[in-house]
Parts: structure tokens; C-alpha cells; sequence
């Protein structure tokens, strides 16, 4: 009897849990931005609004994201990259069925210019302005990843990996006048560490012509700037007259002058922005 009943309890349990298994839906879609391209490596972020339950979902090579055990509601769905959210929609009901949802950040900005009476002209502008500036942030974001990497090498007392990450940054983008400069500054300091007076003597000639480009740089942005600040001149007088001296030692001359004057930069911000 005891058998009989413990049998019909497991039976009833089992057959309680495949409708509870059950009684959930899939979810899945493609993430393209506004050129009309996959997003990835992003997170499509799941949230019930009725029980606050959320699911992280991230996306692949192709923008392509799927997930199955996703409960029955309404959901808030934000696509985020790097944290920040680049577009959500709210309210969207998940059944027990397949659920599909995309992100075209291109239609979706499409709609949007439609919406605020914007002309196709008007629409392409301002789709290519939005290509650049995420061109430009991705750049951004990839220099302060070589200027952090050769700051941590720098701390440690390896300036031939400092070097090699600011050099590898100066090809990526040769018109950061920072970039010349820490690279001026990684180079001076490699200069010390030398025992072949040659070598010793190349790197402060390296130094020197780097700081020369920052200054060269600095002096062409300030130009063109409409409002320069307060200690524009005194900046860039210290740092050419620094170089100036420099340039006119010869031989010890310069690794003298270097060892005592130190970095003629003027101390700046670690990265970009």
C-alpha cells in the first residue's frame, strides 16, 4: 500500500513538473546599428515588468542572439554595448511560443527622421555624422587601451613595451598630439637604461623629434581653435623653448641636457576623449 501510494505521489509530481517545464517561450533576433551592420559582442537585456526578472542575453559574430526558458510577460528590452544603452522597446509580450524581436538601428533612426518631418537628405547627413562619431569613439576607446597598456609597462619599469603600444597607437592615429608626446616621454626615459652611448643617444634624438611633433600639433590645434585656453602661450613657449635648446647640443650635449631638463611636455591627462 505504502509502495502503491508513494508511487501515484512520484507520478503526480512528474507529471505537475512537464507542464511547469513547459510553460516558458523562446526568444531570439539579429542586432544591426545604423550603417546596417551585425553588433557584437552587445547584450540584449531582458526585463519582466510584472516580476523584475531580467536575462542577459549577448550577441555573436553575426548581431544574433537566442535564448530559450524565457518566462511568459511584458518586457522592457534594451540592447546595450559597452554598458550603454543603444536603443530598448518596452512592452513587448513573450508567449509560450518562439518570440522574435530585432533591433535595426537603421530603420528604427529611419522612423524616427520620418517622424520629425526630416527629408532623405536630411536623414543621410545626419546617418553619416552618426557613423563618424562612433567611428571616432571606437578610436577613442581603442587609443586609451595602448595609452593605459603602456602606462601599466611604463610603471613597471618596461619602457621598450610602453614604447611599442604608443608606436602602435601613433599608426592608428598619427594626429594625437598626446600620443607623440608619451611617446617622447617613454623614449626619454629608455634613453637612461642604455649602455651603448649610440643607442642612448638615438632614443633622446627620438625624444626630441616626438616632442617637437606634440608641440608642432598643439600649436595647429590651438590656431585653429576659436576659444584657446588661458595658458596656451606659456604651454607651448616652455615646450619649444625646451626642444630649441635641445636642438642646438650636439653629441653629450643632448643626453646632458635631457638628464637634467627631464620631459619638456607639460604633465597631461593619461587618455583621450
Amino acid at each position: 500500500m505504502k509502495r502503491y501510494f508513494w508511487g501515484m505521489t512520484l507520478l503526480m509530481l512528474l507529471a505537475g513538473a512537464v507542464p511547469a517545464f513547459g510553460q516558458s517561450g523562446s526568444v531570439k533576433g539579429v542586432c544591426k546599428d545604423v550603417q546596417g551592420k551585425p553588433i557584437a559582442a552587445a547584450v540584449v537585456e531582458w526585463v519582466n515588468l510584472e516580476t523584475g526578472r531580467k536575462y542577459d542575453l549577448k550577441t555573436n559574430a553575426k548581431g544574433e542572439y537566442f535564448s530559450l526558458g524565457i518566462a511568459p510577460g511584458h518586457y522592457k528590452v534594451a540592447l546595450l554595448q559597452d554598458d550603454k544603452e543603444l536603443y530598448h522597446f518596452n512592452g513587448f509580450t513573450v508567449t509560450l511560443d518562439e518570440n522574435v524581436l530585432d533591433f535595426d538601428l537603421q530603420k528604427e533612426q529611419a522612423a524616427a527622421a520620418q517622424g520629425a518631418g526630416m527629408t532623405p537628405e536630411q536623414l543621410k547627413q545626419a546617418q553619416e555624422q552618426a557613423s563618424k562619431v562612433a567611428k571616432e569613439n571606437n578610436t577613442v576607446k581603442a587609443l586609451n587601451e595602448k595609452l593605459a597598456a603602456a602606462k601599466t609597462a611604463s610603471d613597471a619599469g618596461d619602457f621598450e613595451t610602453a614604447i611599442a603600444q604608443i608606436t602602435e597607437a601613433t599608426q592608428m592615429d598619427p594626429s594625437r598630439d598626446l600620443l607623440w608626446a608619451k611617446l617622447g616621454d617613454y623614449e626619454l626615459s629608455s634613453a637612461a637604461k642604455q649602455t651603448d652611448n649610440a643607442e642612448k643617444e638615438k632614443r633622446y634624438e627620438a625624444a626630441a623629434t616626438n616632442y617637437q611633433k606634440a608641440v608642432d600639433m598643439k600649436q595647429k590645434a590651438m590656431d585653429a581653435a576659436q576659444q584657446k585656453p588661458a595658458d596656451a602661450p606659456k604651454v607651448l613657449a616652455s615646450s619649444q623653448e625646451t626642444i630649441a635648446s635641445e636642438r642646438e647640443e650636439s653629441g653629450v650635449g643632448c643626453s646632458v641636457f635631457f638628464k637634467t631638463a627631464g620631459s619638456p611636455w607639460p604633465a597631461q591627462s593619461p587618455a583621450l576623449s
